[in-house]
């Protein structure tokens, strides 16, 4: 006999179809991961765009795994806390971090960072690469980078600007942008982005350079104007936003990325298991979309390909903070 399925009921079921996961749980199958809570450290404030594509990927990882995924956010010293950390951290697979280039290069910029990231962190896959953006307040009233510059003309004793991570490449683009302009601009310091957007909406500052990752979404919502980023060309995600090679300065590109790293020491296997599961997820089409609105172009690698393009980056980037003159501090 056939039961009738009551209202109450069949809306509950719909509820449950909708609520489907991502992706299917492998619980009952084997990852290569431990069997325990798995923990991503993250050295920026919750609402920033790390944490929020960090918790983005968390949830369909947990779903893959089986195993509870925590954010753990160590926030401070432009991310070099939460790599210390993890550089102390076991080698049991249980813990990993998300990390920008913004945090890598302070490597350079700051010798008494707590890591060396040639050493002390292991790669597990490239994330995707990212743009700094370069943006203002909406107080200012100001659109383009030419209308930018006739402000600050008008307005020299706020020739300043927010910085998410002072003695990283959010730092030294807006110096170079200054210089290039010949316009000096003064950077000042913030715990991450969501102070300085606060801080950008209210007009308390004029400008702020970042991660596009950080600013888009505000961006779109009109709290902050990204007036141009740092690519040859437009992020994926925001093509309408001009690069700073379009604007007539390609000597000013910079490619930042993010990465996961794991602590040093830990066992190949577990290595690559990490790596798998992440690059399934970095895969699932939704997640991708999510990642790319944020600002990020969703690439991935193995260990030893990053490795050797985090080599040629720090290279690269002495020579430009060689060449503004920025001595390294501490």
């Amino acid at each position: 006999m056939t039961k009738k399925i009551g209202r109450r009921t069949s809306i509950l079921m719909t509820g449950a179809a909708l609520a489907t996961p991502l992706v299917p749980s492998v619980r009952a199958q084997q990852t290569g991961l431990p069997d325990k809570p798995l923990k991503i450290l993250v050295g920026f404030p919750a609402g920033g765009g790390t944490d929020v594509m960090a918790r983005l990927i968390a949830e369909p990882l947990k779903q893959r795994t089986g195993r509870n995924v925590i954010i753990d956010n160590k926030a401070g010293a432009s991310g070099t806390i939460a790599v210390g950390d993890l550089k102390n951290a076991g080698s049991d697979g249980t813990t990993i971090a998300y990390v920008p280039s913004a945090t890598i290069v302070q490597r350079l910029t700051m010798p008494s960072v707590p890591f060396d990231p040639m050493v002390d962190i292991a790669p597990i896959t490239l994330a995707g690469t990212v743009q700094t953006a370069f943006c203002v307040s909406p107080t200012i009233g100001v659109n383009d980078l030419k209308e930018y510059v006739e402000w600050l003309k008008k307005n020299p004793t706020r020739a300043s600007f927010g910085t998410t991570a002072l003695g990283s490449f959010t730092h030294f683009f807006g110096v170079m942008a200054g210089k290039a302009v010949g316009i000096p601009l003064e950077p000042i310091p913030y715990r991450g982005a969501a102070p300085l957007v606060a801080d950008l909406q209210g007009g308390h500052i004029a400008a702020g350079c970042g991660g596009i990752t950080d600013f888009l979404e505000h961006h779109r919502a009109g709290k902050v104007k990204v007036i141009f980023t740092s690519g040859v060309k437009p992020t994926t995600s925001a093509p309408e936003i001009p690069t700073i090679t379009q604007l007539g300065y390609p000597q000013l590109s910079i490619l930042g990325w993010y990465v996961f790293f794991a602590p040093p020491k830990t066992p190949a296997p577990l290595i690559d298991a990490w790596g798998k599961e992440l690059k399934a997820v970095l895969a699932i089409p939704e997640i991708q979309r999510k990642l790319v609105e944020l600002g990020l172009d969703v690439e991935t690698s193995t260990p030893a390909q990053f490795t050797e393009r985090m080599t040629a980056d720090l290279a690269r980037w002495k020579t430009i903070i060689d060449s503004i003159g920025y001595k390294p501090q501490g």
